[in-house]
Parts: C-alpha cells; sequence; structure tokens
C-alpha cells in the first residue's frame, strides 16, 4: 500500500515537472520573445519571460502592501475596490508573499540573463535595452514600493503652488499633508532638490489637481524620462572610453535595484543621473554647449551633482593639457552652467537657495550612514559633558562634507590618469560615503560612471551582484504599507524569511546561479554549455 502511494506521488511529481518544462519551452519559443530577443541571442527569452512575470507579481502584490494615500482627493482610497487586498488579512499576505518572491525571482532572471550574452554586438545592446522596457512595463501601474518620497516630491510641488519657497517652508505646514503620502522624516526639512526638479513638481500638482494616483503617474513618467537617458548615454559613453557596451547595461540598467528604485520606487536620481551621463557623453562627441547645459539641468534636479562639473571640463581637453587648458575649460563650464541655474533660479523664483538647503541637508541619520552615527555618537558624549547633541553632530557632518569636497578639488586638479568620467565617478562616491544620510538607492548613482569606463569582474562584481539583492530584499522589508490592525511586524517576518530562503537557494542550491558566487564565475559571460537553453 505504501509502495503504491509512492509510486503515484513519484508519477504526480514527473507528470507536473514535465507540464512545467513544457510551459517553460512554450513560453520560451513566443515570437514575440523571440523578436524582442533578437537572432541568436533568443536563449535569452527565458529570462526575459521570467523577469516579466516577476514584474507582474510586483505590481499585483504593491496594490496590497504599496504606498497608498490616504487623502480625500485619493481616488482609491475613496473605493472598496482594495480592500480585499489591503484591508483582509489573508490578501496582505498574498500581496506579501507577491512582493516578495516577485523581487527576487526578478533577481533571479537578471542573473540568468546575463549568463545568456552574446557576443559584444550592436543587437545585443538593443536586446539588454529591450529587457529593461519589457520589465519596467507592469512596474508603471505599481503602487509606490521601497519608498514613498514621490509623495513628499507632491507636497513641494504643492508648497510651490501655494507661492512658498520649499527651502524655507516645510510639507508640515500644509493642512492634510500626512493623509497626502509623505514620509514624516522629512516632513520638517528643507527640499534638496533644485529648482528645475521643484517646477517640475509645481507643474504636476497643478496639472493633476492634487489627485495622488495621477501625481505618481507623472512623476513615474518623468522617472522613466531618466531611465531612458541612461539607455541612450550608457551604452555609447561605454563604446567610446573602452568598456564592453552590452555589460555596461545589464550591469547598470537591468539591474533590479534599479527598476525596482528608480521605476517601483517613482524617484528622480534616473533623470539627475541620465543629466550628468548624456553631458559627458555630448562632450565627448564635441558638443561642448550642450554637454554642460545636460548636467546644469542635472545639478537643478538634484545639486549633490555639482561634484561632476569640474570633470565635464576635464573631459573638455586632452589628459595631457597644461594647467592653463584645463583653467579655461573649468571657467567655460561654469560661466555656462551659472548663466543655466541663474536662469532656473529666476524662473521658479528660489535663485540659489538650494545651495543653503545643500549644506544643511542631513539632520537625520540612516543605519547606513557611518558619518550620521558618528556624529550622533560624538554628540552625544559632548551631551553627557554638558554640550549640545544637534551642534556636536552637525559640526562633524559639516567636517566630512569638506572632506569629500577637498578630495573632489584634488581629484580634479591631479593629473589624469584616467577618464574624467571615472574621477567624477570616485568624487560622488566620496560624498556618498561621508554623508551622513546614505540611502540604498545613493549607490546607483556610481555604478553606470563606473561600468562605461571599464569591465570589472572577479570578487567586486560578485560583491556587486549579493549587495543588489540584499538591498533589493531590505527595501522589500523595510518599505510595506499595511492597515493598522495588521501587525507590520509578522509581515515584515514573512516578506524577509520568503526573500532570505529564496537568496539562499540563489547562492547556494541553484545549479544555473549558485557557481557564481561558489566558484567565481561570473554571469556576463556566455554560457558554453547545454544548460544555458534552460532556466
Amino acid at each position: 500500500m505504501v509502495g503504491r502511494n509512492h509510486g503515484r506521488t513519484r508519477a504526480r511529481t514527473a507528470a507536473l515537472t514535465e507540464a512545467v518544462y513544457g510551459l517553460r519551452h512554450h513560453i520560451e519559443h513566443l515570437p514575440i520573445l523571440h523578436r524582442l530577443a533578437g537572432g541568436d541571442e533568443a536563449k535569452r527569452g527565458v529570462a526575459m519571460a521570467q523577469g516579466f512575470l516577476a514584474s507582474l507579481m510586483i505590481m499585483v502584490g504593491s496594490w496590497g502592501v504599496g504606498w497608498l494615500a490616504q487623502s480625500q482627493d485619493s481616488l482609491f482610497a475613496r473605493t472598496t475596490v482594495l480592500n480585499p487586498l489591503r484591508v483582509e488579512t489573508a490578501g496582505v499576505i498574498v500581496c506579501t508573499i507577491l512582493l516578495a518572491l516577485g523581487s527576487m525571482i526578478m533577481c533571479r532572471a537578471w542573473l540568468r540573463f546575463g549568463q545568456r550574452g552574446g557576443p559584444n554586438s550592436r543587437a545585443s545592446v538593443v536586446t539588454v535595452r529591450n529587457t529593461v522596457l519589457l520589465w519596467t512595463a507592469p512596474l508603471l501601474f505599481a503602487f509606490p514600493i521601497f519608498s514613498r518620497d514621490v509623495y513628499s516630491y507632491l507636497g513641494q510641488g504643492r508648497l510651490m503652488h501655494a507661492g512658498l519657497s520649499p527651502y524655507a517652508n516645510w510639507i508640515s505646514q500644509l493642512p492634510g499633508w500626512f493623509a497626502q503620502g509623505s514620509d514624516s522624516l522629512w516632513a520638517e526639512s528643507a527640499s534638496p532638490y533644485g529648482p528645475l526638479f521643484l517646477l517640475a513638481a509645481q507643474g504636476v500638482y497643478f496639472i493633476t489637481g492634487g489627485i495622488p494616483e495621477l501625481a505618481v503617474l507623472l512623476f513615474r513618467v518623468l522617472a522613466v524620462g531618466g531611465v531612458l537617458l541612461c539607455l541612450y548615454a550608457v551604452p555609447r559613453l561605454a563604446e567610446r572610453l573602452g568598456s564592453d557596451p552590452t555589460w555596461a547595461v545589464w550591469i547598470s540598467l537591468a539591474n533590479p535595484l534599479f527598476l525596482l528604485t528608480m521605476v517601483g520606487g517613482v524617484h528622480n536620481d534616473a533623470l539627475m543621473m541620465g543629466g550628468v551621463l548624456l553631458g559627458f557623453l555630448w562632450v565627448y562627441q564635441g558638443r561642448r554647449f550642450a554637454g554642460v547645459l545636460a548636467v546644469s539641468a542635472a545639478i537643478a534636479i538634484k545639486p549633490i551633482v555639482v561634484l561632476a562639473l569640474p570633470f565635464i571640463g576635464l573631459a573638455m581637453v586632452p589628459a595631457t593639457a597644461r594647467i592653463g587648458s584645463r583653467i579655461r575649460a573649468w571657467a567655460y563650464t561654469a560661466l555656462v552652467s551659472g548663466v543655466t541655474l541663474t536662469f532656473l533660479g529666476w524662473v521658479s523664483g528660489l535663485w540659489f537657495g538650494w545651495i543653503k538647503a545643500m549644506a544643511s541637508a542631513g539632520s537625520a541619520a540612516f543605519p547606513y550612514a557611518p558619518v550620521g552615527l558618528l556624529g550622533l555618537g560624538i554628540g552625544w558624549l559632548v551631551e553627557q559633558a554638558g554640550g549640545n547633541l544637534s551642534s556636536t553632530a552637525n559640526g562633524v557632518y559639516t567636517a566630512f562634507k569638506v572632506v569629500a569636497l577637498a578630495l573632489a578639488i584634488w581629484l580634479a586638479f591631479r593629473r589624469p590618469a584616467t577618464s574624467p568620467v571615472l574621477y567624477s565617478a570616485l568624487a560622488l562616491l566620496a560624498s556618498v560615503l561621508l554623508a551622513p544620510i546614505i540611502q540604498p538607492w545613493y549607490l546607483l548613482w556610481l555604478v553606470p560612471f563606473f561600468a562605461v569606463t571599464r569591465v570589472y569582474s572577479g570578487r567586486w562584481t560578485r560583491f556587486w551582484y549579493l549587495l543588489s539583492m540584499v538591498l533589493v530584499l531590505v527595501g522589500v522589508v523595510d518599505q510595506l504599507s499595511v492597515a493598522q490592525w495588521i501587525s507590520l511586524l509578522w509581515v515584515r517576518v514573512l516578506a524577509a524569511a520568503i526573500g532570505l530562503l529564496y537568496l539562499g537557494y540563489l547562492v547556494f542550491s541553484d545549479p544555473k546561479t549558485s557557481f557564481i558566487f561558489t566558484r567565481g564565475a561570473g554571469p556576463e559571460s556566455t554560457e558554453n554549455r547545454n544548460e544555458a537553453t534552460t532556466s
């Protein structure tokens, strides 16, 4: 009897396995995926399909545990359509599973897509680009995940619409600001954004009438615009600077951490990155004025990239240029950028308020920021001796900002040993690591700049694969929105358990991905064995 039951179980398992492989084979040979993958790279269709399915799972999961404004203007907050997903415990559990599992499946699809790489060709770049667009499509209709900063964007646009400066006024001064979705952490902070982005935020508020869902959609369109700029600039810069265009796009832009943060989380960082990368590309192509304009626009979106401006000047002159030539290039860069930022300051009515806001930003500290914790620690010790914690911590933050600025100046004046793009990446890296606030997505600013200069391999790339997946999981667990009567702790435990189990499977057990981490093979290399044809 036991033997017969065991035999039936094995037969059912075999049948299920055969059905799964049949479905996989069918998906792999769908005409649409063959067209997207293109030519000899059709084997990538399976990884593309897996990533697209994962993106759909994330989209549906976000409807239950993504960030939703509760204001009277909200379209969904006034209906019961989402109640089964957001109010019922079972719905929240299902959506948590979909979000956590979908995010990790997308990570696997990313690694597998890199393993299925073909020769360094134009078609390869097109394939990766199409994959990014395919995986992005469902995220357009997701509720904000990984962050709710987009509601702060809307609040700052509302301040602008009311004739108030976001540099001198706070979101918390607005009636109903909390119900509109803004994070209380930033409710009493000056805006860290430049005048161009604040003008865009004002336009979004005006067009949508403050309806959160419509505003999220428009801000997401802007974010996708930034992704498109990066997709345009990265392969061309990589080709010019001697890197592999296909690898550069895959490692930086097809990365789930990039897509889920920039598109799913609706961040303006993609616009900032796209502007700087496009600026470097245009300068290398001889379009200096347009290049400086692009970087100036990026500064007017997020002023931190003002650190890239000296290196744009360096890109205008040969590496062997004398100091006089470099100074002339810097003067030209400063003039064009200064006029551009002055014009945007005049149009917005904000002038250069972003300088003071940028200098004072950083009153909060995160576990990811060693300098932030160091400042608070020293401040606490001083407070025990009768001093002031806040002023001491701010002094520590200012000191490290000066160090970061000094490093950028040193890089600008030393004789270039490599591309100015890499030097700008190092300057931005210093500003990120020495800042009192480090958000996980700040690392995404840096990856394209490093990727376009050379192909990396070995332990650093393996570290980046693992770090990307860990940060994706952190984003899922840390940014879940659930009703007050449902235990957020246990929902987070569920998401963490699913993510950690799947992550452990990818790193230690998955026969197609574990060797990346245990044997040192890189997923960017083409698989020359039969297993490349299966998922």
